[in-house]
């Protein structure tokens, strides 16, 4: 199986269903394995106290309208379901708390997500494994023992799983991107490993995918100057197209890593050496 690509919508529909789905069919068109969001009850992830300060957004004046407004409620998520359905492509979302998880449950979907923030959640992780679907966790803000713990709860309920390489800026600075972490992650766990870019560009996730990773996630948007704290570390749909045609690109080229004359060498190595005594060998 190739690199199982994920369209990150996250939060960058702003609220909208109609961003949500224009979103979910530039993730089709392009060739994406499965689009993802978040999920929040945002008195149980965030404190009274923060969601009381005072921050100017399309709604309102609180963090708490500000929140609120991002967050997809029965209704949307039914329409998400169905569209994706129709268009025929995976949808999941990370949920960051339990609330939340209990609220995806209605739409049996194949995949969970760990984010990055909520590794370190044991309560979280283990409701998530429980679940026994492959569930793809982010290892942004972690150390080697945040992700040992996390591994040990998934590896006691037998639940599959693939760990992503990330880097929790957003978006992230090139010099911060630190690729050489998924051999590392790859040798110490013994699993397959994914990538969850938040960078400005194309080039790095390009590099990582060279690097034999199992997933590549990305969050995308319509256009990156709307409003979001999410949409500077994502990708239009232009670049989206480009990142799946050469991460396919990538894939075929990488081959088998076996040294030896293709058939197609054979009558050029001939042209080219007939002044020697050659012949083509096995």
């Amino acid at each position: 199986m190739g690199i199982f690509i994920i369209a990150e919508l996250g939060i960058n529909h702003n609220g909208q269903l109609d961003f949500a789905k224009q979103l979910i069919h530039v993730a089709k068109e392009a060739g994406c394995d499965a689009v993802k969001l978040q999920k929040r009850n945002v008195d149980l992830v965030y404190s009274k106290e923060q969601l009381d300060q005072t921050l100017e957004s399309p709604w309102g004046t609180t963090r708490r309208e500000q929140k609120l407004g991002l967050e997809f409620g029965q209704q949307e998520y039914e329409e998400i379901d169905r569209y994706c359905r129709e268009l025929h492509i995976e949808w999941f979302a990370s949920a960051w708390d339990l609330e939340s998880l209990k609220f995806l449950e209605q739409f049996e979907l194949k995949y969970n997500k760990v984010a990055s923030a909520i590794l370190v959640d044991l309560d979280m992780l283990e409701a998530i494994a429980k679940q026994g679907k492959h569930t793809f966790i982010s290892t942004g803000m972690s150390t080697y023992a945040d992700i040992d713990r996390a591994v040990k709860v998934f590896k006691k309920n037998n639940c599959p799983f693939e760990l992503m390489h990330c880097v929790a800026t957003y978006p992230m600075d090139d010099v911060d991107a630190n690729l050489n972490c998924i051999h590392s992650l790859r040798e110490r766990y013994h699993c397959h490993v994914g990538y969850s870019g938040h960078e400005v560009g194309l080039a790095i996730s390009y590099a990582a995918a060279a690097l034999g990773i199992s997933s590549l996630e990305r969050h995308i948007t319509i256009n990156r100057s709307m409003y979001g704290s999410d949409q500077a570390a994502s990708i239009e749909p232009g670049g989206l197209r480009s990142l799946v045609g050469a991460v396919r690109k990538i894939e075929t080229a990488m081959g088998n890593g076996e040294k030896r004359i293709i058939q197609k060498e054979i009558p050029i190595a001939k042209k080219l050496r007939s002044h020697l005594r050659w012949e083509a060998s096995e």
